[in-house]
């Protein structure tokens, strides 16, 4: 983007890179008090009635305490490699949340489930609004400079076998869990699929005891691209400093701890980064950088151009209906599923 637009550039793709890492922060923020305090009432049903350990049973203390206890200390790491071992843990506890998914999806309450009839719909309504969260889940843009440089022998067939790798894995978990739970819930699917089982299936609780254990290595990741987003933009001709390091690790971490704590929707927040940053990174400013490089004299029907158009015109389309249907999700009460926690 600094080579083909220049400084102007720059700052639409640093501005969007911090949004999406920002965005990521905050959800997974909600994600550990989505998981963590159902674990703990599942394992100590009365744990609510006894004086100052019953802190443990509340979302907002959960998520302020695994952030500033485990979270925290891990963000203030320089190199992003540090976290290759809490990364290698994460990816066992999204292999048993996939599976406790798809195995207890077919025990799970009458009650529970969703309208058969609607298993099999192409297109329903929130449709843009999933685009937006499947832009968020696939959009590795933002991280992946800092993912090549942590390799020890850093050349481009490597980075190539490991990008396709982790995709097609991420692919083949994706569809997984969402079908396996989508044929489960249909209308009922909630932002957090893990809510919509009982709070007393085991199973499913390991599979929150893991969901949350993944934030709080997962969560330094997306705060390292902040972090390193500023000191590239601002501090670019400046050597490192430890007071700035810090400053900028404890604003960020903080901000976005405290909006975690504010709302426990889940799905609105990953429609509004996915629609918004997601889109950006993944549609728009990769279309523009090829028709920019392009050359200039093919038209823009050409069979050159014509898909870079489609693209980024395709980007463009779901960013702005994503932005209305989830501040309209957001500030409408007729829609009654955001919910805000205060």
């Amino acid at each position: 983007m600094d080579h083909c637009f220049g400084q102007s550039g720059k700052a639409f793709v640093s501005l969007f890179q911090f949004a999406f890492a920002f965005g990521g922060m905050c959800a997974f923020g909600i994600i550990i008090g989505d998981t963590i305090p159902h674990v703990i009432r599942s394992l100590f049903p009365s744990l609510s009635t006894i004086p100052v350990l019953s802190l443990f049973a509340n979302r907002q203390f959960v998520i302020g305490f695994c952030t500033l206890c485990i979270s925290y200390p891990l963000s203030l790491y320089r190199d992003i490699h540090k976290l290759a071992r809490a990364s290698g843990f994460a990816l066992v506890g999204m292999l048993i949340i996939v599976f406790s998914v798809f195995f207890e999806g077919q025990r799970v309450d009458p009650d529970l489930k969703g309208d058969p009839s609607k298993r099999f719909s192409v297109i329903g309504s929130g449709i843009f609004e999933a685009i937006g969260v499947i832009s968020f889940a696939f959009v590795c843009h933002h991280n992946s400079l800092l993912i090549y440089g942590s390799l020890k022998t850093p050349t481009l067939d490597r980075f190539a076998l490991v990008t396709h790798v982790s995709t097609a894995l991420s692919l083949v978990c994706c569809l997984l869990m969402a079908v396996s739970g989508y044929v489960v819930f249909t209308n009922k699917t909630q932002g957090n699929i893990l809510n919509n089982f009982s709070a007393n299936d085991t199973l499913i609780n390991v599979a929150r005891f893991c969901f949350g254990l993944n934030m709080f290595t997962t969560l330094p990741l997306e705060l390292f691209v902040c972090r390193e987003v500023i000191e590239q933009y601002f501090f670019y001709h400046e050597s490192f400093s430890p007071q700035r390091h810090l400053l900028f690790t404890t604003s960020i971490l903080f901000s976005s701890m405290i909006l975690s704590m504010m709302t426990c929707d889940l799905g609105v927040m990953l429609e509004l980064t996915g629609g918004i940053s997601a889109t950006a990174l993944a549609f728009i400013f990769p279309a523009a950088c090829f028709i920019k490089l392009s050359d200039p004299n093919l038209p823009w029907t050409s069979r050159t151009k014509l898909p870079a158009y489609l693209c980024g015109s395709f980007g463009l389309i779901v960013m702005v209906i994503s932005i209305f249907l989830g501040l309209a999700k957001s500030f409408s009460p007729s829609e009654g599923s955001t919910k805000i926690c205060v």
